[in-house]
């Protein structure tokens, strides 16, 4: 039976003024998975992994890691964790080497060992020939590239990304994420991730725990929380100011109706076949349909499904900001 590595109840943290930024999640990651914890912005993503890796200390809960307590042995968890955060922490006026090679000093590692092993992990992420670069030429991926080495110069059986990809291009994107998979296919490493891209946690994660303020609100594999939709999902939009909720709900296999701000979000199943028979129905009423969408089950329909609101509309609002933020913070630098 494989065993849980990282263990997690009743897991709480509250800010000054009340502000309930994780509100009492529990869960478990298993030896050798890929977890991902998939939310927007603000969502309490960040917030729960910093109390797993022991920067934060829980208000409420407990969790541990490889059987070690986050607050009571936190010394413990940081010695068999490896932490990839968000924002880029590498010096930019040492080289690549010189930054892992920094890490591996933080970690008491021997010289002799963290020249071997900087070495392995420059290669692994395929720096190898910009190693004596100072890291300020380095580009954005680059950069992603040598925070992993960083990460793994200690040789963690559980690792945590926190969005890995954010603000990379996806060609970039794609190559990070076959980085991750080496970790769990060929060094059978246990990895945490927090992400906000639905096709990153699809493409990566064993099991994702949907989170929505501070609360999980969904929990499975990819295919079990597309699956637990139980249709596929028919979008139309009809000419006429008139409300056919009742009249699409008449038709057989529908199993769910919902209006939105003009539209229809319908769950049914055998899609392909439901849809044309809608369009027949609303036509015989005297209906025109203007629009008409046909999809599988996304993790953005389960997401739509429990907080009836789009992941993909709130990502892209995430990435205006972030853009916003980088141009920001150049035209300051200059």
């Amino acid at each position: 039976m494989t065993k849980n590595v990282i263990e997690v109840e009743g897991l709480t943290k509250v800010f000054n003024r009340g502000f309930v930024a994780v509100d009492h999640v529990s869960f478990s990651v298993k030896e050798g998975e890929i977890f991902g914890f998939l939310g927007p912005n603000g969502a309490g993503k960040t917030t729960t992994m910093n109390m797993l890796i022991t920067v934060l200390k829980p208000t409420e809960g407990r969790a541990s890691v490889l059987g070690y307590d986050v607050v009571k042995q936190a010394g413990m968890v940081r010695k068999v964790i490896g932490v990839v955060p968000q924002e880029y922490t590498a010096d930019e006026d040492l080289s690549g080497y010189e930054n892992v090679m920094l890490c591996a000093d933080l970690y008491g590692i021997p010289k002799d060992v963290a020249k071997r092993r900087t070495l392995e992990l420059l290669e692994l992420v395929e720096l190898t020939q910009f190693k004596d670069k100072r890291v300020e030429t380095y580009s954005g991926g680059m950069r992603r590239r040598l925070e992993l080495a960083c990460g793994l110069i200690n040789t963690p059986k559980v690792l945590f990304l926190d969005e890995p990809t954010l603000g990379l291009d996806v060609q970039t994107r794609a190559a990070i994420w076959d980085y991750i998979k080496r970790l769990k296919e060929e060094y059978g490493m246990t990895l945490f991730m927090t992400t906000h891209y639905l096709e990153e946690a699809d493409a990566l994660c064993d099991r994702i725990a949907i989170i929505d303020h501070g609360k999980i609100i969904a929990m499975g594999s990819p295919s079990e929380l597309k699956e637990s939709l139980g249709g596929d999902i028919i979008t139309i939009s009809i000419k006429e100011d008139m409300d056919v909720s009742e009249l699409i709900r008449s038709v057989d296999n529908v199993k769910e109706v919902k209006k939105e701000n003009g539209s229809y979000r319908i769950k049914a199943e055998s899609g392909e076949v439901t849809a044309p028979i809608i369009i027949e129905v609303l036509r015989r009423r005297g209906y025109t349909v203007t629009r008409l969408s046909l999809t599988e089950p996304t993790l953005n329909e389960v997401y739509l499904e429990h907080t009836g609101k789009s992941m993909r509309d709130v990502e892209e609002s995430r990435e205006a900001f972030i853009t916003h933020r980088i141009t920001l913070r150049r035209a300051r630098s200059r």
